[in-house]
């Protein structure tokens, strides 16, 4: 049996950032970032549409990108002093994230980061609050899945949690909230949302309930993500759809060891930490090389392409066709194509490698991967990123 979750309600289009105000509670924690949705004017129309619904709304300000175990536990316990009935997470991946961690410690402060890390260990939530989720970036799509990411910066790891109970009861998808992205940033979260999308179609887990957003998120990325990319709002708005599709899709479907080996790299070097999506873009065409030496994996990269309307007259045509398709991308977006060309120091990368792909195998994402890896294997692959070397194994 499999089960596909999503969240009760998905708001979507301008102005839909007013859903706020019928929202049915007494009280709601309003969890944000840095400050962006602040400067722009949104958190305060999210605090005035709460208060028309009539609760009392307390903020939590301040997560930090790629939040913190120590900010979840500070938030939880800012929850457990408000005690709302209402988490209410604005802003990109990073505070939602943290607000779905929070949540969990404050309706079980007794529960550890250690069981909460174990895939669908979490205890039954929704005991004290509700959870609504408002994006502010075209990626993530944590407004729409069962994860959260935290990082635990004394280790140098990323942690993925997941459970479907950390899937938002509301998901409001407001286009207003991306136009002021900077292109670095669209760039970035635009090939996360192509990876989650690209992942689930080809993941071990992906059925005939995923596969159609799946598709559909893939196109209309490679539709729009340019134009957004170069300030279109039109195409703005429909990647911001597009990530919320793909979210739908690898929520239910999990992904596999592209997100494995961003999850472990992203904090791992001290010659610069590697942005999420960067991580994710760079990665990925290789990834696709590997795991297309597995027939069934190399049979639905190749539906991909044809139904993209890439060219190629063979399956391995067509698979190149996608990753030529891919880097094609990364060159538009400026992304770099190799770990060295993103200015990884050699010298760390060597010592480091060997630790960072065990850690890598052992990540939550890897169990989905269509082609099964060790820790030597991914070692070889991390070495062909680093130097942009030919997957031939």
């Amino acid at each position: 049996m499999s089960r596909f979750t999503l969240p009760r309600d998905i708001y979507h289009g301008k102005g839909c950032l007013a859903e706020l105000k019928n929202l049915k509670g007494k009280k709601a924690i309003l969890v944000v970032g840095g400050g962006s949705m602040k400067r722009q004017g949104f958190l305060d129309k999210a605090v005035a549409y709460l208060k028309e619904g009539g609760m009392e709304v307390s903020l939590f300000e301040g997560v930090e990108p790629d939040p913190s175990v120590e900010t979840v536990m500070k938030g939880a316990q800012a929850m457990r002093d408000f005690q709302p009935d209402w988490i209410v997470a604005m802003g990109g991946g990073s505070p939602i994230d943290a607000a779905k961690a929070m949540w969990a410690f404050y309706e079980y402060p007794d529960t550890t980061f250690e069981d909460l890390c174990i895939p669908f260990n979490f205890p039954e939530l929704r005991q004290k609050a509700k959870f609504a989720a408002i994006p502010s970036t075209s990626g993530t799509a944590t407004e729409v899945t069962a994860f959260s990411v935290i990082t635990d910066y004394a280790a140098g790891i990323k942690y993925p949690l997941a459970d479907f109970n950390i899937t938002p009861d509301v998901a409001i998808v407001d286009p207003e909230l991306v136009e002021a992205l900077p292109p670095k940033q669209v760039a970035y979260t635009g090939m996360d949302a192509l990876t989650h999308a690209i992942e689930a179609y080809v993941s071990t887990l992906h059925c005939a309930f995923t596969d159609p957003l799946a598709l559909q998120a893939i196109e209309m990325v490679f539709d729009y993500l340019p134009a957004s990319y170069n300030g279109n709002m039109t195409a703005r708005e429909e990647m911001h759809y597009a990530q919320c599709l793909a979210g739908m899709a690898f929520s239910n479907a999990l992904l596999g060891i592209v997100h494995s080996m961003a999850h472990k790299t992203g904090a791992a070097f001290s010659t610069g930490h590697i942005t999420h999506g960067c991580a994710n873009a760079m990665y990925l065409p290789f990834v696709i090389k590997y795991n297309a030496k597995e027939a069934t994996a190399a049979s639905r990269y190749a539906e991909i392409a044809r139904r993209m309307g890439l060219s190629g007259n063979s399956e391995q045509a067509l698979i190149n066709s996608l990753c030529e398709k891919i880097d094609a991308f990364n060159v538009k977006l400026n992304i770099p194509r190799t770990l060295k060309e993103f200015g990884i120091d050699e010298t760390e990368f060597k010592e480091k490698i060997a630790k960072i792909s065990e850690l890598a195998v052992g990540d939550a994402c890897t169990g989905s991967n269509p082609r099964t890896i060790d820790p030597a294997a991914m070692e070889k692959l991390f070495t062909c990123i680093y130097y942009g070397t030919e997957v031939d194994f």
